[in-house]
Parts: C-alpha cells; sequence; structure tokens
C-alpha cells in the first residue's frame, strides 16, 4: 500500500511545501505576541497583575526584558519539540517528521497536538473538544488528506513490545507512554486508539497547555511557562475549525508579514479583548477554561480566513485574533505572577 502512494506523495510534495503550515501561528509570531503581552502589562499595571510580575521576576534575578525573552522563546521552541513519532504501518520504522522530500523541515508530527477541534463535540478521551483526529475532520482539506494518504495505517510509536509494523517495531521514543500521557490527564486512552493515524484521536492544545502550567507552578521556570503560552494557536482559527489546508500557510505568513503594518497588536484592541475572557482565579490549577474560551471566540469569528484570501478579511479577522491572543497571554501572566511571589 506505501509503495503505492510514493508517486502521488512525490507528485503531491511540492502542493505540501507550498501550502503545508510549519505549525500554527508562525514562530516569530508566537513570540511576538508574547513580548506584546508583556509590554502590554508594563504599560498598563493597573489593568494587570505587572507588579507582583516584576517582583517575582526581580526575586528570581532578571530583568523583565530577559524574563520576556525567555518566554517568548519558550512559546516559540514548542514547534520544534522532538516528541512525536509515527511508525511505518509496514517497516515499523519510526519518524518524528516527513522523510521524504523537504517534509522533515516544513512540519513535525508533534504539530498534531496543537488543535481542540471545535467542529465536533467531545472526544473518545473525555476531553469537552478533541484534538485534530482525521475522522472526525469536517473541514479536511488536500493537505489532511495527503497526509492520511501518506500515513495510513502507520501508528504512534508506543514503546518497545507494543504495535508493530508488518515487518518489525523499531521503536526510537515512546510517544505513548510519554507524550500522550503527559497530555492526557483523567482522560481514557488505549494505545490502540493510535495505531492508525487516519483515526488516531490527538490530545487537545488546551491538555498540552494546562500539562506545562502544572510544571510551572511545580517548578517555576521562564521556559516551562512559555511553552503553555504556545497556546496561542487556540486564536488560529484552522486550529479550532481544525484543518491543515484550507489557506492554512498562507493565512499564517500573512499574519507574520502584516503584524506591524496593520497593527495587529494595537493596544486598543487588546484591552477590549480582556474583557472578552474570564480571569482566571488568583490560585486556580487548572486554565484549560481560559484558553477553551479563546478557541471559542476563534471558532465563531474566525472561519472566513479558511475559505478567503481577500486583504480585508484578513485584516478585519486578524485585528480580532491577535489581540486576542495577546490578551489571553496577559491572563496567564495574570495568574503567573501569583505563583512567582509565592
Amino acid at each position: 500500500m506505501k509503495k503505492n502512494l510514493i508517486a502521488a506523495a512525490v507528485a503531491m510534495a511540492s502542493v505540501f511545501m507550498a501550502n503545508a503550515p510549519a505549525h500554527a501561528w508562525g514562530q516569530e509570531t508566537h513570540r511576538r505576541i508574547v513580548l506584546d503581552a508583556v509590554e502590554f502589562m508594563k504599560n498598563n499595571p493597573d489593568q494587570s497583575n505587572y507588579t507582583k510580575l516584576l517582583a517575582g521576576v526581580t526575586r528570581a534575578g532578571y530583568t523583565m526584558e530577559q524574563f520576556a525573552a525567555a518566554l517568548g522563546q519558550g512559546a516559540y521552541d514548542v514547534d520544534d519539540f522532538v516528541d512525536t513519532y509515527l511508525c511505518g504501518a509496514s517497516t515499523g520504522n519510526c519518524q518524528y517528521a516527513p522523510v521524504w522530500g523537504a517534509g522533515a523541515s516544513i512540519v513535525k508530527y508533534t504539530s498534531y497536538w496543537h488543535f481542540q477541534n471545535h467542529t465536533a463535540g467531545p472526544d473518545v478521551h473525555g476531553n469537552p473538544f478533541g484534538g485534530y483526529n482525521y475522522a472526525k475532520l469536517s473541514m479536511a482539506g488536500d493537505i489532511d488528506k495527503m497526509a492520511a494518504a501518506w500515513l495510513y495505517g502507520d501508528y504512534l510509536d508506543d514503546g518497545a513490545g507494543g504495535l508493530k509494523g508488518m515487518l518489525g517495531d523499531s521503536s526510537k521514543y515512546n510517544s505513548y507512554a510519554l507524550t500522550e500521557a503527559n497530555y492526557r490527564f483523567t482522560g481514557v486512552s488505549k494505545p490502540e486508539q493510535y495505531s492508525d493515524f487516519e483515526t488516531m484521536p490527538f490530545q487537545p492544545i488546551d491538555n498540552l497547555g494546562q500539562y506545562w502550567f502544572q510544571q510551572f507552578l511545580a517548578r517555576p521556570t521562564a521556559q516551562s511557562l512559555g511553552f503553555v503560552l504556545h497556546t496561542t494557536d487556540l486564536l488560529q482559527p484552522h486550529h479550532t475549525w481544525t484543518s491543515s489546508a484550507h489557506n492554512h500557510a498562507g493565512w499564517e505568513t500573512w499574519v507574520t508579514d502584516h503584524y506591524v503594518s496593520e497593527r495587529l497588536n494595537d493596544p486598543a484592541l487588546v484591552r477590549a479583548a480582556l474583557a472578552d475572557f474570564t480571569p482566571v482565579a488568583p490560585t486556580a490549577i487548572d486554565i484549560r477554561p481560559l484558553l477553551t474560551q479563546g478557541g471559542t471566540y476563534s471558532y465563531a469569528n474566525g472561519g472566513i480566513v479558511l475559505s478567503s484570501s481577500d486583504q480585508g478579511d484578513r485584516v478585519r479577522v486578524g485585528k480580532q485574533m491577535i489581540p486576542h491572543s495577546i490578551a489571553m497571554v496577559v491572563h496567564v501572566l495574570n495568574r503567573a505572577a501569583e505563583r512567582l511571589v509565592n
């Protein structure tokens, strides 16, 4: 089966290279959102927990500029995680990214944990909204279909002695017992659920954010908090409508290119966006309700960018999604500041 797909995959490689998203928001957009959130807090201490954040950062021996840079780098780095290996249905050989063409430099399989599907209800794990699951996509496009064809029957690496290919098992990283388990919480998972890519129920990105927030609460570091802030992917509409296609890469590139020129980070818009979220309680240990509010907003307001590349449509949605991304980060940092001073 896989051999029969090679010609098709090669033929579509140029399409994949031109359209496949490297991740969700571009990595530099992720970094910029975090830096702008810290700057907003600094400029609006009466509307944020900046005073406590500064006290905690200073106590740790850093300047706010150093801390913000580390946060931004953490948000950037999540897309480069080498934590998810898919293994060939025939060979059992496990890889963390497509090995043909330039695939490995375009998308890594870790990206599949970066969705929250608002087009469907609860998933098999018990999450209110599931993550990427090709079988549940209502907006599957050419890239989704190509990936499902290329990865047909491939399984998630679950360690030696677990799922196997027809010719054996060459486990490289037990992604099921490590990555999936980290993002599972009290939900239900079985290795068999990850035996075929085309039906894999990946955990949603709010669980990723919650895992790293728990790590931050247990041992506060700028890096772990930065990883949490990658969840602004929830304000990228493709990640709540859930598709790797439909202008996905073009939209993300447009946002990066027009972030400054279109003033997508306008502080007045950020200030208004703050009110669209329910603030996190000072002692809260679960931030997923806040993160899901971000996903709900992008699903309700940003869907047009999946079907339109019109400049006016993109400006309008960009001036909704980026300010709400920054506002969501401010709310997370408001809660994090309480931990830094206690």
